[in-house]
C-alpha cells in the first residue's frame, strides 16, 4: 500500500450542536475538546503506524482550528446527519481511499490512544469488517448504571459477545438478564459488558453502512451499529479498561462542567 493510502482516523467535528453550540472549540481545562481529541488520535496513529489522521467538519472555524494545531481539515456537507456518513465522506475525499477508517467523535476527549490502537489492530488481524471498544463491569458500575439509566433509560449501551468476542447484540437495556445474582455476586466481575462510542470499519463496510437504509431494531434501539448485525456483518468487540473518567463523550454544559470536576479531581490525561 502506498502512503497516500494509509488508513485514516476521521475525527468528526460539528460546529451546530443545538444542546452546546461550537461545542469542539469549547475550553476544558484550559485546552479545546478537538485538541484532546487529535492528541490521543496522534498518539494512536504513532503506535500503529501507516495511518493518518484528519478532521472531518461542516465548519470553516472548526477547520481552521485544527490546522492551527497542525492536523489536516476537510469541510464536509452540512447536511450530513452523522458521525459515520460525516466519517465516509472524509475518507472517499482521499486521493488514495483508506482501507481501514476509526471514527472517533471530536466530543469524546477521554478516548485513550491505546483504545484506539487497539481497535486498528483488531481490525488487521482479525476477521471483522468492524471493531468496537467494550469494557466489563464491576458490581459498584453495575449498581451505577442501573440507578442512572432510572432517571435516564437510554444512556449507557450494553453489548453481549459471543465466545470469539464478536458482538451478538447491543442494547440500550442492561444486558443480559441475571438470574441468580446473589450467588453471581461472589464474583468481582459482573457478567455485563458496557460499550465506549468509537468504531474501525473497513472502507467495505463504511461503503455499505452509509448505502443502506437504517435497520428496524437501529431505529427501535437508537444504535447505529445495529443496522450492521441485522444484515450479517461482523463486529469484533475488543475488552479494554474500564474508564477512569466516567463521561466519555460532551453533549451538554453539565457534562462539561462534570469533565472539568473529573480533571480536577482525577488529574489531567491531556498526552504530554
Amino acid at each position: 500500500m502506498s502512503a497516500s493510502g494509509k488508513d485514516l482516523i476521521v475525527i468528526p467535528a460539528r460546529y451546530g450542536s443545538t444542546r452546546l453550540p461550537g461545542k469542539p472549540l469549547r475550553q476544558l481545562a484550559g485546552r479545546t475538546l478537538l485538541e484532546r481529541v487529535i492528541a490521543n488520535a496522534r498518539l494512536a496513529a504513532q503506535s500503529v503506524e501507516h495511518c493518518d489522521v484528519i478532521v472531518a467538519t461542516d465548519d470553516k472555524r472548526i477547520a481552521e482550528h485544527a490546522e492551527t494545531i497542525g492536523v489536516a481539515a476537510v469541510i464536509t456537507p452540512i447536511e450530513i446527519d452523522s458521525g459515520s456518513a460525516r466519517a465516509h465522506a472524509a475518507a472517499c475525499a482521499r486521493e488514495s481511499p483508506p482501507q481501514l477508517v476509526i471514527n472517533l467523535q471530536g466530543d469524546a476527549p477521554f478516548i485513550t490512544h491505546h483504545t484506539i490502537a487497539a481497535l486498528v489492530t483488531a481490525l488487521r488481524d482479525g476477521d471483522a469488517q468492524v471493531a468496537t471498544p467494550v469494557f466489563q463491569l464491576d458490581w459498584d458500575r453495575l449498581d451505577r448504571l442501573r440507578s442512572h439509566k432510572q432517571s435516564n433509560p437510554f444512556s449507557g449501551t450494553t453489548c453481549v459477545r459471543d465466545r470469539s468476542g464478536h458482538a451478538l447484540w447491543f442494547s440500550k437495556q442492561i444486558l443480559p438478564a441475571l438470574r441468580g445474582e446473589d450467588a453471581l455476586r461472589r464474583e468481582p466481575w459482573a457478567p455485563v459488558w458496557q460499550h465506549l462510542g468509537l468504531y474501525a470499519y473497513t472502507l467495505a463496510a463504511l461503503d455499505w453502512f452509509v448505502a443502506n437504509p437504517a435497520g428496524v431494531y437501529e431505529i427501535l434501539e437508537g444504535l447505529e451499529q445495529l443496522r450492521f448485525l441485522e444484515n450479517g456483518w461482523k463486529i469484533a468487540t475488543i475488552p479494554v479498561p474500564a474508564p477512569e473518567y466516567a463521561l466519555s463523550g460532551i453533549d451538554t454544559e453539565g457534562d462539561l462542567a462534570l469533565a472539568e470536576q473529573a480533571i480536577e479531581r482525577l488529574g489531567d490525561p491531556f498526552p504530554t
